[in-house]
C-alpha cells in the first residue's frame, strides 16, 4: 500500500531520519483511523503522489510535528509551493505552520507581506504533546511551544502512560510524605537517600566508589539545592568532581569525537556515537538555555528527563557523562523549586533496580542514531568516525520514552525506595528501644544485630551469634528476633 505524509517524504527525498513511529498509509477505510502503528488513510483524502507539498500539509494536519523530517524536507523546497498555497488559503492553520517552520528552519524569508488574520495557533497541539513556554510569531500568528527552540527541541507525546504518571503528582506526594515524618526520621531518610543515590549511580556504571569518591558525589548532590544555572564552566566543575583520574578531568566541552563501547571488538563494539564536537558545543548551549529558562511552564520531571537524557545523548565530556546526567535530574528539580529543605528523590536507586528499562530508554535514541555513522577500526583503540546522517537527528529528538521512564522511576523512588527505607528506620527504632528498655547492650553491637535481623527475615544467623557471643547474652539474640517478628507482622 502507498505511504503518505511523513513516510512518503522520507521515501521520495531519501531523508536521513530515524523512522517515524507511526506510518500513514492508504488503506481500504472510510475515514482516517489509527490502527496500531499505522494511520490508515482512505484514498479519497490522501494527498497526490506527485505533490510533495500536499504531503507536508497532510502530515502537519494528521500526523503532528516531526521536526527532523520537516527540517530536511524544507532544505529542498524553495518559496514557490508556500506562496502558491498562501494565495489559495492565506489564513489556513497548516500553511501558516509550514511557513513559520520553513522560515525558522532554513533561515530564509518568504516574499509575502499580506497580514495574516487567522486566530493564533500553537505549533505543537497541547492535547497531543507535552509543551513548553509559548513564544509568539506575529508574522504567521503561530506560537512556538516546544521543549526547547527551533535550534534544539525534544518532543514528548501525551501517551496514556505519561498522562497517568503526570496525574499522580509524584513530587507533591513526596513533599507531603516527608512532611509527615518526625524531623529526626526525615533527616535520617534524606541522609540514606544521598548515600544510596551515590552508591547506585556508580553501580549503574559497574563501579564501586571509594570513600573519597562517595563523599564528593554526596557533596555534588547537596550542591543541586544551591540553584546554580547551567554553564559550560559549571558543568566542567561538576565533571571534575565526579572523576578521580586527573587525565579524565575536563577543562571544557570535548573537542574530539567520543563514543560508547559495548565490549565487542572493533567497530562492532561501538554502540553509540554522539554528535561531532562542533555540533555538540552548539546543542549544549541550546540544552543549557532550556534547562535554565526562567519561565517554568514545564512539569519539573519532564524538564528533568529532557535535560538529563539530552545531556547524555550529547555526551559533552570524554568521561563522567552518565553520572552527571543523573545528577542533572536533581539539579533540574531543584531549579524548578520542586525539592526543598535538602529533599532528594533517589531516582538512581530506582534506576539500579530497573537497569534493563533504563537501557531500553537510552537505546530508544542511541540505537537508531548509530545507523548514521560509518565506524572503521584502525588499530588498538583507534577508530575513524564518518557521519552519514543529518544534524537534525541530534537537533530534534523524540524524548517520549525517556520522559515516561523518568516519571516511572520518580514514582518508584517515592513509593518503594523512600517508603521502604522509612519503614525500615521505624522498625529499627522500635526494636532498639525495646531492647534498651530490657537489656544493657553496647550501642554499636545492638545497631548491627538489629539491622542484620531486619535484613535477614527476622533471624540472627549462627555466624552473627558466634561473632557477638562474648559481648551479647544469648537471650538478647532471642529477644531481638521476637521484637523484629512483632514489628514486621
Amino acid at each position: 500500500m502507498p505511504v503518505v505524509g511523513y513516510a512518503h517524504l522520507c521515501e521520495a527525498l531519501s531523508l536521513k531520519v530515524i523512522a517515524p513511529k507511526r506510518v500513514a498509509m492508504i488503506k481500504p477505510v472510510t475515514r482516517i483511523t489509527l490502527i496500531g502503528d499505522c494511520l490508515a488513510v482512505p484514498q479519497s483524502v490522501a494527498p497526490g503522489q506527485d505533490s510533495l507539498f500536499e504531503h507536508v500539509l497532510f502530515a502537519l494536519k494528521h500526523e503532528g510535528i516531526n521536526l527532523p523530517v520537516l527540517a530536511q524536507t524544507f532544505e529542498q523546497f524553495g518559496p514557490e509551493p508556500f506562496l502558491s498555497e498562501l494565495a489559495k488559503s492565506p489564513n489556513g492553520v497548516f500553511i501558516r505552520k509550514a511557513c513559520f517552520l520553513w522560515e525558522g528552519l532554513t533561515g530564509r524569508s518568504l516574499d509575502y507581506t499580506t497580514p495574516v488574520r487567522g486566530s493564533v495557533v500553537f505549533l505543537f497541539d497541547p492535547k497531543r504533546y507535552v509543551t513548553g513556554p509559548s513564544t509568539r510569531n506575529s508574522r504567521w500568528r503561530v506560537d512556538f511551544n516546544g521543549l526547547g527552540s527551533l535550534h534544539y527541541c525534544a518532543t514528548v507525546e501525551r501517551t496514556p502512560q505519561i498522562e497517568a504518571l503526570l496525574a499522580l503528582d509524584v513530587l507533591g506526594r513526596a513533599k507531603s510524605f516527608m512532611a509527615t515524618l518526625p524531623p529526626e526520621m526525615m533527616d535520617r531518610a534524606i541522609q540514606w537517600a544521598y548515600l544510596h543515590e551515590t552508591r547506585d549511580s556508580f553501580a549503574i556504571e559497574k563501579e564501586q566508589p571509594s570513600e573519597e569518591k562517595s563523599r564528593r558525589f554526596v557533596q555534588l548532590l547537596r550542591q543541586a539545592h544551591e540553584g546554580h544555572l547551567l554553564t559550560e564552566d559549571y558543568l566542567v566543575e561538576l565533571q571534575n568532581s565526579t572523576v578521580s583520574n586527573p587525565f579524565d578531568k575536563a577543562v571544557a566541552f570535548r573537542h574530539e569525537q567520543n563514543h560508547l563501547h559495548n565490549g565487542l571488538r572493533g567497530a562492532a563494539g561501538v554502540s553509540y556515537v554522539p554528535p561531532a564536537p562542533d555540533l555538540c558545543q552548539e546543542l549544549m548551549e541550546e540544552l543549557m538555555a532550556f534547562a535554565n529558562q526562567p519561565v517554568r511552564d514545564v512539569d519539573p520531571l519532564v524538564a528533568a528527563a529532557v535535560t538529563a537524557f539530552g545531556f547524555v545523548f550529547l555526551h559533552p565530556f570524554m568521561d563522567g557523562n552518565g553520572r552527571l546526567s543523573r545528577f542533572l535530574v536533581h539539579q533540574t528539580l531543584c531549579h524548578y523549586g520542586a525539592l526543598e529543605n535538602g529533599l532528594l528523590l533517589p531516582v538512581s536507586v530506582a534506576m539500579k533496580h530497573e537497569e534493563q528499562a533504563y537501557l531500553e530508554a537510552l537505546k530508544a535514541f542511541s540505537q537508531p542514531s548509530r545507523e548514521f555513522w560509518n565506524v572503521t577500526w584502525l588499530d588498538g583503540d583507534q577508530m575513524a568516525f564518518d557521519f552519514i546522517g543529518h544534524p537534525s537527528i541530534y537537533r530534534y529528538w523524540d524524548a517520549t520514552r525517556c520522559v515516561e521512564f523518568t516519571l516511572q522511576m520518580a514514582r518508584r523512588a517515592l513509593e518503594v525506595e523512600l517508603r521502604e527505607e522509612t519503614e525500615f528506620l521505624d522498625r529499627y527504632d522500635r526494636v532498639v528501644k525495646a531492647v534498651n528498655e530490657r537489656y544493657d547492650v553496647r550501642g554499636s553491637d545492638l545497631s548491627k544485630l538489629v539491622m542484620v535481623c531486619l535484613d535477614n527475615e527476622g533471624k540472627v544467623s549462627r555466624h552473627r551469634r558466634k561473632q557477638f557471643q562474648y559481648s551479647v547474652a544469648q537471650e538478647v539474640f532471642e529477644f531481638i528476633e521476637e521484637e523484629v517478628g512483632r514489628v514486621t507482622a
